[in-house]
């Protein structure tokens, strides 16, 4: 049986991992679990169940259940031995978006860290996304409490199940971030600042692996090699020297060992600046498709193509259908919501106003009329010239007489 362990830096329940879950059950088989503790605190808790095993069914085409430990102190006897059951049986373990703190918090003292630790060594694959891929190295950033409640930086103990696969290291996800705009929330949150402050307390032979967004980094305990993909890269980053590793990239583990070791003592950093300006925007697949329908609605508006308008309107929407089980940020929901708004409010403007120039619709009436016209005053029949003059004028078509014919113009449509 395969032993895999997976990180997802983000987008685990999106169309982006689709791929990387299918494969990854195929060769691990089933069942599939869902361990939701890193979200159990949460109001919405059943609602991120309910997402995420919808997304296995729908989108990935495998049926995943419930390992269900949300609180310590909320389980009894049974439901704490039926989860353990459930994740020792499982052949693919999936837990994502949450808090890494809250979950080592209502892991500790149990026998989670046994199981998921023997999964890797018998045979089984683990997939940690997010918050919970956090938990996965030898230490663990307490994100929120750094970033949103402003605690000093400092670690806490991780699970360590990356020393299953012979690295000393610690999780972060997210690494690509960008969600701060105008502040570096690269790496989960953190910025450089702070992560440069973290690095100076982690063990000498301990060093970052970092996962970008949308990005999976599959290790392969049998075969010792990592496979990255997705849309981003990983990071090997040790004392602010790094080396990446694109997607698309399958390698022995030991050149992972050995690139922790270089960045140690390599003498060129590579990292990012500190400051904004080097920071490469983060992969927003969800984001860049939505603004992509918005130009393709911006184009077929101004144009007056209000059939290809609506297919816009209508694409963005399935697009949202089809991401609807991804635990978004407030605002990347936010966004497309008001997109999609938008663009219903401006196809509503449209229809009062007429999206198709005027001129285009009456312009073959308007040149028939001065066709014949024209023929009247050739054939000297100036009353009735005359008379189709002042009904066009009496319209408000404003008409110019010239040598090679009459133009025409409708001042009121322009």
């Amino acid at each position: 049986m395969p032993r895999l362990l997976t990180i997802m830096g983000s987008g685990e329940t999106s169309p982006t991992m689709v791929k990387v879950h299918r494969e990854l059950i195929a060769r691990a088989g089933s069942p599939a679990v869902l361990l939701d503790t890193p979200f159990g605190f949460q109001e919405n808790a059943a609602e991120i169940t309910a997402k995420a095993v919808a997304y296995f069914r729908e989108s990935v085409g495998e049926e995943i259940s419930v390992a269900s430990y949300r609180s310590a102190g909320g389980t009894d006897a049974v439901a704490y031995e039926t989860m353990l059951s459930r994740l020792r049986a499982a052949r693919y373990v999936f837990a994502g978006p949450g808090s890494p703190s809250y979950a080592l918090a209502q892991w500790r003292g149990t026998l989670v860290p046994a199981v998921l630790a023997d999964k890797l060594r018998s045979g089984g694959a683990i997939t940690f996304a997010s918050a919970a891929a956090l938990v996965l190295g030898t230490h663990t950033v307490p994100v929120y409490e750094i970033y949103k409640v402003g605690q000093d930086p400092s670690w806490l103990g991780g699970l360590d199940l990356l020393a299953e696969a012979g690295l000393r290291a610690a999780v972060i996800p997210h690494f690509d971030n960008a969600e701060g705009g105008t502040h570096d929330t690269r790496y989960s949150y953190l910025g450089e600042r702070r992560l440069e402050m973290m690095e100076d307390q982690l063990p000498a032979d301990v060093f970052v692996l970092g996962v970008d967004e949308h990005t999976a980094c599959t290790l392969d305990l049998e075969a010792d090699s990592a496979t990255v993909s997705g849309l981003g890269a990983v990071t090997i980053r040790r004392r602010g020297r790094s080396t990446r590793v694109e997607a698309g990239t399958t390698m022995p583990l030991q050149q992972w060992r050995d690139a922790a070791e270089a960045a140690a003592t390599r003498v060129v950093d590579v990292s990012p600046s500190p400051t904004l300006k080097g920071v490469q925007k983060a992969a927003s697949p969800f984001l860049d498709s939505v603004e992509s329908h918005t130009r393709q609605f911006d184009d077929a508006l101004s144009s007056g193509d209000a059939r290809g308008a609506v297919k816009a309107v209508l694409e963005l929407d399935d697009l949202m259908v089809e991401w609807s089980h991804e635990t978004f940020s407030a605002d990347e929901e936010a966004r497309a919501r008001a997109a999609l708004r938008s663009m219903v409010t401006r196809l509503g403007e449209g229809a009062d106003a007429g999206l198709r120039d005027p001129r285009l619709m009456v312009g073959p009436y308007i040149e028939a009329l001065l066709e014949a016209r024209e023929r009247a005053r050739r054939e000297g029949r100036y009353d009735e010239a005359d008379v189709i003059r002042d009904r066009l004028l009496g319209e408000g078509v404003e008409l110019r007489d010239q040598p090679d014919g009459t133009d025409w113009n409708l001042p009121d449509a322009t």
